[in-house]
């Protein structure tokens, strides 16, 4: 059976998520690419991981594909995986939305998965590796005369046959491995810019100095320009400097309005360099560690002790797979997640769309955010073995942690990097998590290192679930089979439990297969949700009194044949009863309340 989303059956095929994508860093000039593509699939057999065939040679299409959704996604309209040894190519012609004349045309991709390399109008403009983060091409000097203009794209995905970043998609997906995705699946869109203009903006809040430090960055901008910053607060004005381009500069906001879940207040900020104008928005708050009245090490948010109450969130869908079939669909997940008293998602080994991360700073949910795993062929020793207590390891024995190519290591290192500077200025990003349960773990109490330097102002979990390497911030466990309980050892850091329940309850004519997969199976409604409670109560209520710091239940939604969601895979039955959860999750918070900071970092 084919599940739909309600979103899903419900898609123009022609404008498919027409939303802007980055609201972090937005202006007017722009056009969406997504719709109707042409698309083919050709041989291409290469022992190099990266390799992808000339853009300037593309075949003849075999049908259409709506752009952004995979080709393995029933949105996509096309219901094919590709291979390891297959190239998929994409064409489509374009206009551009306004003249060009004294200004740039960027091409824009908010992620394609693996490798791919672009050409326009017949000529190459560039390549890119790694399958979840944005780039683009300035391809001004490669537009041809006339109004319509070619694009091809040639992509690559070798899915797990290498050490490239893959996460969770699998040649053979079951249980808790997924489908593989391949190709363009987030938005494609052009721009058109000044000469000068705002290329990236950082904004960092310092509330120890009551300002938000901006860092305006201009690819083209003479020595010695400056922009104007001006931030607002309900159409008022609340400050307004001059800065030096390229230079973090602190600007004043007074008397700052906090951000929180409890209440997720933005300020409006807009950015003014020579001809170009965009907008963005910041929020006042602050990450770190510290301990209670109790001496248990805690998060801090805004200097206080917080309690994350949290859900695992995957991000599939089962019409577009990576890609939500709407901007609506990607607000329904994290406004139920608030609905059930939830103040935290994990997103877990993925890298959502800008936009999902603008939903969050918007509505007030804290992201914990993963590093996409990469490596080659796991050993079930290393990720299978700690679920039943096998041993921890240490992760500098490269060939057991499926780390043995020099190559792969450095790259997920700088992807690593390249997604915190992505995300650096996501108001609702609190944490970092480089590695989970061993995936193509290595050198993790250096990496956490390398963290903390590249971004201190949040903490790190550098090894969720085991083989804890004694760094990081957190003692992140992983429980589905024995009893939660409170610390028995003192440990500077935070106890958190950053997964743990995965209760299962499959509803019919809302399942992805026959096949079902969960930590312990329920078969009716209500004793799915008493369970759900009593784990909470007897177990999780305790451990928190006792220093336990935060809490991330698996999971949101169904995926595929995970059927341990809160909501089924489809979006359509929403398992769990609102209010019970909110009250379950409001005794948690309330184990964890009387506590003030003692210390923080």
């Amino acid at each position: 059976m084919t599940l739909t989303t309600p979103w899903g059956e419900q898609l123009d095929a022609d404008a498919p998520l027409p939303e802007y994508p980055r609201p972090q860093l937005a202006r007017d000039d722009w056009l969406t690419l997504n719709g109707r593509w042409r698309y083919a699939v050709t041989d291409f057999a290469d022992a190099d991981p990266l390799a992808v065939p000339d853009p300037t040679g593309a075949p003849d299409c075999d049908g259409t594909i709506v752009v952004p959704f995979s080709p393995e996604t029933p949105l996509s309209g096309v219901g094919r995986r590709l291979g390891p040894a297959e190239a998929l190519w994409y064409r489509r012609s374009f206009g551009l939305p306004v003249g060009t004349h004294g200004r740039r045309v960027l091409l824009h991709f908010g992620a394609v998965d693996q490798t791919c390399r672009v050409a326009v109008d017949g000529v190459e403009v560039g390549g890119h590796s790694g399958g979840y983060l944005p780039f683009s091409f300035d391809i001004t000097s490669a537009l041809g005369a006339g109004e319509a203009h070619d694009l091809v794209v040639a992509v690559r995905d070798v899915t797990d046959t290498s050490w490239l970043a893959r996460g969770k998609q699998s040649s053979r997906p079951g249980g808790i491995w997924y489908t593989p995705q391949s190709g363009i699946w987030q938005t494609v869109w052009l721009e058109v810019v000044p000469t000068v203009a705002v290329d990236a903006l950082d904004l960092l809040p310092d509330l120890a100095a009551g300002a938000v430090v901006v860092t305006v960055r201009s690819d083209h901008a003479p020595s010695g320009a400056t922009a104007t910053i001006t931030l607002s607060a309900g159409g008022e004005r609340v400050a307004e400097a001059t800065v030096p381009v390229e230079v973090p500069t602190p600007v004043a906001v007074p008397q700052p309005r906090l951000w929180s879940p409890e209440d997720p207040f933005l300020y409006d900020v807009t950015v003014r360099l020579a001809d170009d104008t965009v907008t963005s928005s910041v929020g006042m708050r602050s990450f770190g560690t510290g301990t209670d009245e109790r001496g248990h090490p805690r998060l801090l948010l805004n200097g206080e002790p917080y309690l994350p109450v949290g859900l695992l969130d995957q991000g599939y869908w089962p019409d577009g797979g990576y890609t939500a079939p709407s901007d609506e669909a990607l607000v329904f997940d994290i406004a139920l997640a608030k609905r059930l008293g939830y103040t935290m998602l994990r997103k877990h080994i993925k890298v959502e769309p800008l936009r999902w991360y603008h939903h969050c700073d918007r509505l007030g949910m804290l992201v914990w955010q993963d590093a996409v795993s990469g490596g080659t062929g796991y050993n079930a020793l290393v990720t299978q073995g700690p679920v039943a207590g096998g041993p921890q390891l240490r992760d500098h024995r490269y060939r057991l942690f499926a780390r043995t190519s020099a190559e792969g290591r450095a790259r997920f290192e700088a992807e690593l990097t390249a997604m915190i500077e992505h995300l650096r200025s996501v108001v609702s990003v609190s944490l970092w998590v480089p590695f989970n349960e061993g995936w193509g773990q290595f050198d993790a109490a250096r990496i956490a290192g390398v963290v903390r330097e590249f971004d201190p102002s949040r903490p790190v979990d550098h090894a969720s679930g085991w083989h804890d390497q004694g760094a990081g911030d957190l003692r992140s466990l992983h429980v589905y089979f024995r009893a939660v309980k409170a610390p028995r050892k003192r440990d500077t850091r935070v106890l958190a439990l950053t997964e743990y329940g995965g209760f299962s309850l499959a509803v019919p004519d809302h399942t992805w297969s026959g096949k079902t997969f969960g930590y312990k199976t329920f078969t009716t409604t209500s004793s799915w949700q008493d369970a759900v409670v009593r784990l909470h109560d007897e177990q999780i209520v305790p451990a928190i009194a006792g220093g336990l710091g935060a809490t991330v239940y698996t999971q949101l939604s169904d995926v595929e044949d995970e059927v341990n969601g809160l909501v089924t895979y489809d979006r359509r039955v929403v398992k769990a009863d609102e209010a019970t959860f909110r009250a379950m999750n409001d005794r948690l918070r309330a184990a964890a309340a009387g506590s003030g900071s003692r210390s923080s970092s």
